[in-house]
């Protein structure tokens, strides 16, 4: 493994944090209450996004690696990070949940469920792992030329936390083709609604991760999501995920 590398980019990587920080927050919510997503252009520059994917290259940084096919879940692969995880993932994710828990909490109750989430995120974590949870979520995914991801949804356990974010290190029309983000929506009753998400290098994805509440004529009722990814016709595609709650 090579260290300079990784704290190089653990260095610039917390430049992000303030660039999340001087987000416009109103705008974002209000784009999560009525689309189920919103996007933060921008979060990561193109030298941290080389960093970040540069490595998915060393194995030992990792706990399992997923070869897609082999599960029927498309084509492609991933791999979740180990304990412990690098420091930027570490600061990223919790400067991420410590802005969207007050959402989460917001729409459990607007759903009528009664679970809370902390405002800390190592109090949610201690929560998981309480609960059998302890495989650490995040993750890097690599896709190739005929690789995609078929539509899904990331829950690893009772516990979940309502949003999770995306962020995609590569350029497309650069380094690839297609491989476009996906989210559809199923309502009550009604077909489900499909939205491409028009992301480019270092843009993150916050996204609804099970089901979000949506204002109805009869008051608010539940809307079921998933995501993937189309296929990719040309180059190589690399995602980082940032799932908040941990795996059984």
């Amino acid at each position: 493994m090579n260290m300079t590398t990784i704290s190089h980019s653990e260095v610039n990587l917390s430049k992000a944090v303030a660039r999340l920080e001087s987000a416009d927050w109103l705008g974002i919510e209000d784009s999560l209450d009525t689309r189920g997503f919103a996007i933060l252009p921008g979060l990561l520059d193109d030298g941290e996004c080389q960093r970040l994917g540069e490595l998915y290259a060393h194995r030992d940084l990792f706990r399992r690696h997923i070869e897609m096919a082999r599960h029927g879940f498309g084509s492609g692969e991933y791999r979740y990070f180990d304990y412990p995880l690098p420091r930027f993932i570490v600061e990223l994710r919790t400067a991420l949940y410590s802005r969207l828990v007050s959402i989460a909490n917001r729409w459990n109750e607007a759903m009528g469920l009664q679970r809370r989430y902390p405002q800390r995120h190592a109090d949610f974590l201690a929560e998981c792992h309480a609960a059998g949870q302890r495989r650490p979520t995040p993750l890097l995914l690599r896709y190739r030329a005929g690789d995609y991801n078929c539509l899904h949804q990331d829950l690893y356990g009772d516990l979940a936390f309502p949003l999770q974010v995306v962020i995609l290190l590569t350029q497309p029309g650069q380094e690839h083709e297609g491989g476009e983000f996906v989210l559809s929506e199923q309502r009550p009753r009604r077909q489900s609604r499909v939205d491409v998400l028009p992301l480019y290098r270092g843009d993150a994805a916050i996204l609804a991760s099970h089901h979000r509440p949506a204002q109805g004529a009869r008051g608010i009722y539940r809307v079921n999501t998933r995501h993937g990814v189309s296929e990719v016709q040309a180059g190589q595609r690399l995602t980082a995920g940032l799932i908040f709650h941990d795996a059984e």
